[in-house]
């Protein structure tokens, strides 16, 4: 499944807010790596994840993005997102992930435009000082092999979904998003260290859940941000015989053009935007390593090829 999304004027977003404005029953505003991100909504399960999810921010700040999120009966679903003012409303759009993702997003785009600092769906994990990155498309194994690197002692998350990057002349740098994680249940089937975390989460009818990672990694497992080394490019694609590419800047770039920089969730696609994130993928990949893994074994290989390539055990 997934969602398109409609872009509208300030005139538009004022004559949908009137109309919504009864229904707002619910506020809450969560801080999103400086950006203060208010959430209304009809729908207190849509209010309590959002919560567990984010970090929250002061109720006496003025917001700088908001999502409008709304159960109508009788209406289809969709996303409408204007520009100008950062709003973004969501009719009928119940899966959480979809929710937390286009908030992420809503924070990227200020971001991006106002203080050059860029958007990764990807995770983003430091290694006892080596700070890694997966990046790879939906279905690709960005979840199963960032929680298999968890796995590892020395082993800190920073995200392990969405992150942001600050550059400079030095390395780069990564910073977290969110304040806990939002896994699916099969991660527990896949690596038997999270059947713990996954037995004490409260699932949601998609089979996932909001949990705090510490439970199992401990408090200083969890870090707010790191220097990124190495970047694993992930794809599924049987018909290629080959596991491991080692690739330069061109042949990164051209893979997240392709992939439409594996981020479904980007709200406005024009030139000027992708212009902005192919000049930051660029000078990403000029400053680390950047390797290919082709994740068409199982879990447990393509785990072990990438930790040959981390130099892990």
């Amino acid at each position: 499944m997934s969602y398109n999304v409609q872009l509208i004027d300030s005139k538009e977003k004022e004559t949908l807010y009137e109309a919504y404005e009864p229904r707002l029953l619910y506020t809450s505003k969560a801080e999103i790596y400086g950006c203060c991100i208010k959430l209304l909504t009809d729908s207190p399960k849509i209010k309590d994840l959002w919560e567990d999810n984010f970090f929250s921010d002061n109720e006496n700040t003025r917001s700088h993005g908001r999502l409008i999120v709304l159960n109508i009966s009788g209406q289809p679903l969709s996303v409408k997102y204007d520009a100008y003012t950062k709003t973004a409303f969501l009719i009928n759009v119940d899966y959480y992930g979809w929710v937390k993702s286009i908030a992420l997003a809503v924070a990227g785009d200020i971001l991006e435009d106002e203080h050059r600092i860029y958007s990764v769906h990807g995770a983003s994990i430091d290694l006892g000082c080596l700070g890694v990155s997966i990046i790879g498309p939906s279905g690709s194994g960005k979840t199963t092999h960032s929680w298999g690197l968890l796995r590892n002692p020395t082993a800190r998350l920073v995200s392990d979904d969405w992150y942001f990057v600050r550059l400079s002349t030095r390395e780069p740098l990564a910073f977290s998003s969110e304040k806990k994680t939002y896994i699916q249940a099969d991660i527990g089937k896949i690596w038997n260290e999270y059947e713990r975390l996954v037995d004490k989460a409260q699932l949601d009818e998609r089979g996932r859940a909001v949990v705090n990672v510490r439970w199992i990694v401990g408090n200083g497992g969890v870090i707010p941000m790191m220097t990124l080394h190495k970047i694993i490019l992930l794809k599924r694609d049987p018909a290629d015989a080959s596991i491991v590419t080692s690739l330069d800047v061109d042949g990164a770039l051209r893979f997240m053009l392709e992939q439409n920089f594996c981020n479904p969730h980007q709200l406005v696609r024009d030139q000027r935007k992708t212009e902005l994130r192919t000049n930051f993928f660029e000078k990403l990949f000029e400053q680390t390593e950047v390797y290919l893994v082709n994740t068409t074994g199982s879990p447990q290989d393509t785990q072990g090829v990438i930790r040959s390539l981390l130099s892990l055990k």
